[in-house]
């Protein structure tokens, strides 16, 4: 019998480390190509539809920049957690609840208005998400429970406290009673960067600004060398002083404040009000856009362009070639599935090993030579 075993690589190509992103979109498109050609649909015609027909104009653009804006701005934060070895699954709950903990002014009080508002409601809901991000560092720090089903699992938690707020006490009275809340005033909508030709918003500007500022942060300030410190070595990191339980809390709430800015940006600027569903499940897809990125804040922002377009290729696809809109999912799957097998095979090498054959145990008892 033969087994396929993992061995680890005493060095790591530098060159194919680099390449790695490229390859796994390679592959994607070759695996997609199949995909198509197996649907009976002209796999260039598909991809015309997907990757290029979708930016072909001015306002197009703009869409782009408002489906990539948030994947940037939770991604970033992710890659926090990622470099340091904490692995942050639920940016989709601090999404959801930096939206809602920043809807609090428009909704109960709409009658403040004002130029404090809006920096008042992004402060909040970056409050919020970190809040929320604060929960699974607290039982990792002091329960030592794994952060990876803490996280996933307080999703679930906001998304059904979002439903239950939008149906419930939160309804607009005079939505026909639609499940939403009341449109948010003008003083709590996010200004438009382009109003003559597009949607887009300040949020991709948050957005670009987080990439610098945490670039910066990972790689001339003293936290950075931190957070890769114990990320890669947790007992040097121990040995040189750095604390592992206040970098847990550090790199979750930071993930959290950028997912919850993300949230209000989203539900201030695109959307306007609170609606039971308000993300495709960005903060999922941002896992696959940080590490497209290689877990860098400026590879990230291009990696966060290139998902933001599935979002409008899956579109597009359903409309004119009358496919589902689920397959910017399968994409973003196989996206993701390549990009992890191509950084395993940069750590690792792939060995036949063969299995030596049983050998049957003697059970006969062993009689005495008699003397």
């Amino acid at each position: 019998m033969m087994r396929l075993e993992l061995v680890k690589r005493p060095q790591r190509s530098a060159l194919f480390s680099a390449l790695s992103p490229f390859i796994a979109f390679a592959l994607t498109m070759i695996a997609g190509a199949i995909l198509f050609a197996l649907l009976g649909i002209n796999p260039l015609s598909a991809f015309y539809t997907y990757f290029i027909s979708p930016i072909t104009e001015v306002w197009q653009l703009h869409e782009l920049a408002i489906k990539a804006a948030p994947l940037i701005l939770i991604a970033v934060g992710l890659s926090v957690c990622f470099r340091s070895n904490i692995w942050n699954i639920g940016a989709e709950g601090q999404f959801i609840f930096g939206a809602i903990a920043g809807s609090i002014i428009p909704v109960l009080y709409p009658q403040m208005q004002g130029p404090f508002v809006l920096p008042l409601m992004l402060l909040m809901g970056m409050v919020g998400g970190a809040a929320y991000a604060a929960i699974p560092a607290l039982l990792k720090t002091r329960f030592n429970t794994n952060e990876i089903l803490t996280s996933l699992m307080l999703v679930y938690v906001a998304q059904l406290f979002l439903d239950w707020l939008v149906r419930g006490p939160w309804r607009d009275p005079k939505g026909f009673n639609f499940p939403q809340t009341v449109q948010f005033n003008p003083s709590a909508v996010l200004p438009e960067l382009m109003p003559m030709s597009g949607r887009a918003n300040m949020g991709f500007v948050f957005a670009l600004v987080a990439a610098v500022v945490v670039w910066l942060l990972m790689s001339r300030l003293l936290k950075g060398f931190e957070i890769r410190v114990l990320g890669s070595s947790p007992r040097a990191g121990r040995f040189a002083g750095f604390s592992f339980n206040r970098m847990v809390f550090f790199a979750f709430m930071l993930s959290g404040a950028l997912a919850g800015l993300a949230g209000i940006s989203e539900v201030s600027g695109a959307i306007g009000q609170l609606q039971p569903s308000i993300s495709p499940g960005y903060g999922f897809t941002a896992i696959i856009v940080a590490f497209l990125g290689r877990l860098n804040p400026l590879g990230i922002v291009a990696a966060g362009l290139v998902l933001g377009l599935t979002y409008l290729g899956g579109e597009a696809v359903q409309s004119v070639l009358g496919l589902s809109d689920k397959v910017a999912r399968v994409f973003q799957g196989m996206l993701l599935f390549f990009v992890l097998g191509c950084d395993t095979l940069i750590h690792y090498r792939i060995r036949l090993v063969g299995l030596a054959p049983a050998t049957k145990l003697d059970t006969t008892p062993k009689l005495e030579e008699a003397h």
